[in-house]
């Protein structure tokens, strides 16, 4: 099995669609890195993920908007396509099997359960805290 994990903004809102009786969920994770070419000058380069989280629990689609940072996890593949122009492209989609909202984003968007956990962690779906609770004083060490 080969395992994919990319983290990433998300690139436009996620879309749930339903085929062949079965709920999937739509959306392109953007991975940019930063690096310095042989000459020293700072470059950018960003890698889009298409990806697909077959899944009957949905409830996590209104969480998936434009900007916001996940984790997803799945079983990545190769898609090969022909441009309008005749020049042939590929694209790196992603069997999502597990996505994690991790933060960032619109943070004047007034999107449901910011800074909870809604659904734990349910069938691979889970929502990080916006804030961390203080640890206790009485450490063991």
């Amino acid at each position: 099995m080969i395992k994919l994990q990319v983290i990433g903004n998300l690139g436009k809102d996620a879309i749930t669609n339903n085929v062949n009786g079965k709920s999937v969920i739509n959306f392109s994770v953007a991975h940019t890195e930063k690096f310095r070419d042989a000459s020293g000058q700072q470059k950018e380069k960003t890698t889009w993920v298409e990806c697909a989280y077959w899944t009957d629990r949905t409830a996590i689609a209104p969480y998936l908007k434009k900007g916001t940072q996940v984790y997803a996890e799945g079983t990545p593949d190769i898609r090969n396509f022909t441009r309008n122009d005749g020049t042939s492209g590929s694209s790196l989609t992603l069997r999502v099997f597990s996505v994690q909202l991790l933060g960032g984003g619109n943070r004047n968007d007034a999107s449901p359960g910011t800074g909870t956990s809604a659904y734990g962690d349910a069938g691979g779906v889970t929502m990080a805290h916006d804030t961390v609770a203080p640890m206790a004083d009485d450490l063991p060490f």
